[in-house]
């Protein structure tokens, strides 16, 4: 996404509301907008702390003296830290969410769910934090979070992420720990879209939809509508690599599919990976579920998407992240507002990499963005 002055101005409506937790009788030399307007566009640009949000601002105060009232110039990271440590998680998100709907990546996006612990955040005798988060293909952005005790609990995590999220139009993505009728459910009544992997944790499903694709290749039953995509071969780092996506629209014969809500499509996708050092050659099957009628090759691009979350540097989802130390129990609310921006004016601070930012583990805010 491209961070225009209109979406810049958009950002400081979107906080216009949010409540200011400084004692009021106080006198403030810094505005409570000129401060998470200038935090928010430091972390979505790759800055990783109360330090380089005043750096920033420094940097840009050009550009920010545009839209912001800023009568005392920059704030510096002590004010940034003192307040950022007093907000309240879940009224900034609700305050992105805002803003994110008046932009053009509001409906008919990509949102991937998983789950990711952070790096650092174990103690002595603890397990690390573990995040669930939604992570946007257009625009690069993570949406939000939800943290869950472990990686088992994440069932519980993702209906919590999906209640701070509009998906409207969007197509929700998620591994098998996401296959439940329930966040189906959740994800069709948001007037959402989704495609959930059908794994042995579903082994009704997974079973059937096996053995239709499997006796659909043995001509043992009559073929269904459906719809074959095959990409080319893709050479990259060493292997040549070729997809297949196969959807099947007539899906009566699934026994539970009342239970799904909206459910209309069954995937197959296979792909099959050729060494070149070596020759061996390996191959992968896998299903899905959808209430999408698109076509495979649509599918296919979805789901291959879907694997953009593990991708990034730190939000690799399996893969520990950097972050601060984990929240404390009497810490705020544990969802997480998040954001991050591709593209500010020329001369932004470019720095590769996600990013993300912890504020005061007392207060067990966490921002994260990826770029």
């Amino acid at each position: 996404m491209n961070m225009r002055e209109n979406d810049a101005f958009g950002l400081r409506e979107a906080f216009a509301w949010v409540n200011d937790p400084r004692r009021q009788s106080g006198n403030f030399r810094h505005m409570l907008l000129d401060i998470l307007v200038i935090g928010f566009c430091a972390i979505a640009t790759s800055g990783d702390g109360f330090n380089e949000m005043e750096d920033f601002g420094r940097a840009r105060e050009g550009w920010l003296v545009k839209f912001l009232a800023l009568p005392r110039g920059i704030p510096d990271a002590d004010t940034f830290r003192r307040v950022f440590g007093r907000m309240n998680p879940p009224q900034l998100m609700e305050c992105l969410q805002t803003w994110l709907c008046g932009t053009a990546l509001a409906g008919g996006r990509q949102t991937n769910i998983d789950g990711k612990t952070m790096r650092g955040s174990a103690r002595a005798g603890e397990a690390g934090a573990r995040l669930v988060s939604a992570w946007v293909n257009e625009g690069s952005m993570t949406l939000g979070q939800a943290e869950t005790e472990e990686r088992g609990n994440e069932i519980t995590a993702i209906p919590r992420l999906l209640d701070l999220l509009d998906i409207k139009g969007d197509t929700a993505t998620i591994d098998a720990m996401g296959c439940q009728t329930e966040i189906a459910a959740k994800i069709h009544s948001k007037k959402g879209h989704y495609a959930l992997a059908a794994k042995e944790n579903q082994p009704t499903l997974h079973r059937e939809t096996e053995e239709y694709f499997r006796r659909l290749d043995e001509g043992r039953v009559p073929r269904l509508p459906e719809d074959i995509w095959e990409g080319g071969h893709e050479k990259d780092h060493g292997r040549l690599e070729r997809r297949r996506a196969r959807a099947a629209y007539d899906i009566g014969f699934l026994s539970g599919r009342k239970k799904r809500k909206g459910l209309k499509t069954i995937i197959e996708y296979r792909s099959e990976r050729t060494v070149l050092a070596d020759g061996k050659t390996t191959s992968n099957t896998r299903y899905y579920i959808s209430n999408r009628d698109c076509p495979a090759e649509e599918f296919a691009r979805i789901i291959r998407g879907h694997w953009s979350i593990r991708e990034q540097p730190s939000l690799g989802a399996g893969r520990e992240f950097r972050g601060g130390r984990k929240p404390r129990p009497q810490g705020q609310l544990p969802e997480k507002p998040c954001c991050a921006e591709e593209d500010f004016p020329a001369d932004q601070h470019e720095r590769g990499g996600g990013i993300d930012f912890a504020g005061d583990p007392a207060h067990g805010i966490v921002f994260q963005a990826g770029i």
